[in-house]
């Protein structure tokens, strides 16, 4: 079941959006993409997971990516220039002010280096987390790239 979020973290989200998206959440997990997808009753493809890496020289750099396909940390770190690697938990937190499984496009506590994963152009209506392992906003791909500030770019293996 779904409906919308009263959380803290979500609120943020929800008003980092703006008033024309609501961050629902439901009483199931969406911490995993497959899972999302389940809740919501979409395509995994439909799904914009948030993954953060961490870059050579300590920057935080966000992939937003198709729920069907796994970041190449190769091609991402020819986009970026320097080499890079997960994020722990920890930085993930200290970073975006959210937790893993919950991370969402935008509404960080510090700016993100952000790439958009082109295969998500492919679906006219995506699925993000908001805030909580069980919160997400519905949004379109041109809007996702624009309030998430992304470089769309090929990252997939």
């Amino acid at each position: 079941m779904m409906r919308p979020s009263a959380h803290p973290a979500a609120l943020r989200v929800a008003a980092a959006l703006g008033p024309a998206f609501t961050v629902v959440e439901f009483g199931e997990s969406t911490h995993t993409a497959q899972e999302a997808a389940n809740a919501i009753g979409c395509r995994l493809a439909q799904i914009a997971k948030s993954i953060l890496f961490k870059s050579a020289s300590g920057k935080p750099v966000l992939v937003i990516a198709s729920g069907t396909n796994r970041v190449d940390e190769k091609k991402l770190k020819a986009l970026l220039g320097e080499k890079i690697e997960r994020a722990s938990p920890e930085f993930v937190k200290e970073t975006t002010g959210f937790e893993v499984g919950g991370v969402p496009p935008l509404g960080h506590a510090s700016p993100c280096v952000v790439f958009l994963d082109e295969d998500l152009r492919l679906s006219p209506t995506l699925w993000a987390a908001g805030g909580t392992p069980n919160a997400v906003f519905e949004i379109g791909f041109v809007k996702l790239a624009e309030i998430s500030g992304a470089v769309v770019a090929d990252v997939k293996k």
